[in-house]
């Protein structure tokens, strides 16, 4: 069964009993990975990554379509050259499909170099698996930059799977839950056992269409009130209410029971 939502009209940001609710029926929690994990890119723009993109595929498919030309995004660009492929009246050649992907996955794979984990990200980790969660990463992006930050960085061993963007199809990327499904898949779990911790609108769009909890973890003021209006279980600012949460989850655990004091 699904959990009931916080009421939008209620200041959920930062509740720790609202995520206090959310942990205790929660037996598996999925991560995005930028942002909710660890900052990638460091505020630097993408559209350099783009704009080759689009040179590339010039080559291969003359005129691009006006989305995909105004797009400057490296992820942005992957699903609007994949929409350019899947509308197409005739066949096209999906070489810049396969370039596309290669060249925003180099991309990563240097980004996750200097990359820095998002604060208090490791203590709560550790923290989340001491309780006995299941944690898998969901990201769109690729998996292979994802699985080389994390073997490189704490907490190791922590998370079983990584799930990231499909190579092939850039149009499964979130809000397509095509990711968070193949977690669920892996974990053999129902969606209502799990939360799904994410910074975008994509993210909690993934996190309906698959049935799972949804944490938001921004600090963007209008996209915490978006979140909460489009029906987020709880937001937060930080980590710190929900180490709070965990910690307190954790004491209420190892408490004895009133029969046996």
């Amino acid at each position: 069964m699904r959990r009931p939502t916080i009421d939008a009209t209620d200041d959920a940001t930062d509740d720790q009993e609202a995520v206090l609710r959310l942990l205790g029926s929660t037996r598996a929690v999925l991560f995005d990975f930028d942002g909710p994990v660890c900052d990638l890119f460091r505020g630097v723009p993408t559209a350099g990554v783009a704009k080759r993109v689009k040179r590339k595929a010039r080559r291969y498919w003359g005129t691009l379509d006006q989305d995909v030309e105004n797009c400057d995004d490296s992820h942005g660009i992957l699903r609007r050259l994949r929409d350019m492929y899947d509308r197409s009246p005739k066949p096209r050649g999906r070489r810049p499909l396969d370039e596309a992907e290669d060249i925003v996955s180099r991309q990563e794979s240097r980004a996750v170099r200097k990359a820095l984990p998002a604060p208090d990200v490791v203590v709560l980790v550790n923290l989340l698996f001491a309780l006995g969660m299941r944690l898998v990463i969901v990201s769109n992006n690729a998996e292979r930059p994802i699985e080389k930050y994390l073997s490189r960085t704490g907490p190791k061993g922590k998370f079983e799977k990584v799930f990231g963007r499909d190579p092939r199809n850039a149009g499964l990327m979130k809000p397509d839950p095509h990711c968070v499904n193949r977690a669920l898949a892996h974990l053999s779990l129902d969606g209502s056992a799990c939360l799904l911790i994410g910074d975008q609108l994509t993210d909690l769009q993934a996190a309906q269409a698959a049935g799972t909890g949804f944490l938001g973890y921004t600090r963007d003021t209008s996209r915490q009130r978006e979140m909460l209006e489009r029906g987020a279980d709880a937001v937060v600012t930080s980590y710190a209410p929900v180490i709070a949460a965990c910690r307190e989850l954790m004491a209420s655990r190892k408490a004895p029971s009133p029969a046996t004091r």
